[in-house]
């Protein structure tokens, strides 16, 4: 048994992930850690899908030269949109028709999927600076090119601003936005317990996770980047770490890569290894 195997025995580890809340609360457990799960986003279909249509439509055309997907849940929303229009093997052979890049691992799999051929995949941490150094390494100019971005959440400034200094021609295409849980209780709980000193160790998967935990701690009233600056806080990525950092949050570390398994694993090794040197002093 390896000596981080353990490292989170006797923490109290907050955890904000939504989707994969029961997978994260296990990793914790696992790893000896009493897991606070609050899930802090739901992500919700955009009333309106005018730009998800008028894109299908438009692949239909032939009107699109690139097509960037961003995540994996919004191209299987646009395939599901597109079939609202047509059929769904004519949305594939669309696809194929055109040069598709994909930001990481996740809309990867959607489109092998499909069996869409890509392009261009982003390397590890996905982040959108990485897309960008992924496609100038590719042979692909984006010069004049008609260029769709499949969005999430929110827009992405930086990497459009990006892509229209390549000289690509953008069609942003939103598909769904990120709100608060329906049910916040959890979230407000885990707000009070950080003020109140319950919470150990804070471990952040998604970059809206902290907007939204302290959207609720403000309506709250309470203190939550002070409590935050007391205890160790982890990161899954550059892209969460970036949004920690302009929020005034500070990051204690984030894992080699950025997958949930990888983070509590690294935060198991920093908790032992940290204990490891508390004892050896006394």
């Amino acid at each position: 048994m390896s000596k981080e195997s353990k490292g989170l025995a006797g923490l109290r580890v907050l955890s904000l992930e939504s989707r994969r809340a029961v997978e994260m609360a296990k990793l914790i457990a696992n790893y000896g850690g009493k897991p606070i799960v609050a899930p802090s986003m739901r992500e919700v279909p955009l009333e309106s899908n005018k730009e998800a249509i008028a894109f299908a439509r438009g692949l239909a055309r032939g009107d699109f030269d690139v097509i960037l997907f961003l995540t994996g849940v919004g191209a299987r929303a646009l395939a599901k949109v597109a079939e609202t229009q047509y059929p769904r093997e004519q949305f594939i052979d669309k696809l194929r028709k055109v040069t598709i890049v994909a930001r990481g691992p996740k809309p990867l799999a959607v489109l092998n999927e499909f069996s869409v051929p890509v392009a261009v995949t982003a390397p590890e941490p996905n982040t959108w600076r990485d897309l960008l150094q992924a496609l100038d390494s590719s042979n692909i100019s984006l010069g004049g090119k008609r260029l769709a971005v499949q969005e999430y959440g929110e827009a992405n400034a930086e990497l459009i601003s990006g892509l229209i200094e390549r000289g690509a021609k953008v069609t942003q295409v939103p598909v769904y936005k990120w709100e608060l849980p329906e049910d916040t209780a959890p979230l407000r709980h885990a707000a009070q317990a950080l003020v109140d000193g319950a919470i150990d160790l804070a471990l952040f998967t998604t970059s809206v996770q902290i907007v939204h935990l302290l959207k609720v701690a403000k309506d709250m009233q309470l203190g939550v980047r002070e409590s935050l600056a007391k205890i160790i806080v982890g990161s899954i990525g550059p892209v969460t770490s970036e949004e920690l950092r302009e929020q005034n949050v500070h990051v204690d570390f984030e894992p080699e890569h950025p997958k949930m398994g990888f983070l509590v694993n690294e935060a198991a090794k920093r908790m032992s290894a940290r204990n490891s040197g508390a004892k050896s002093r006394e």
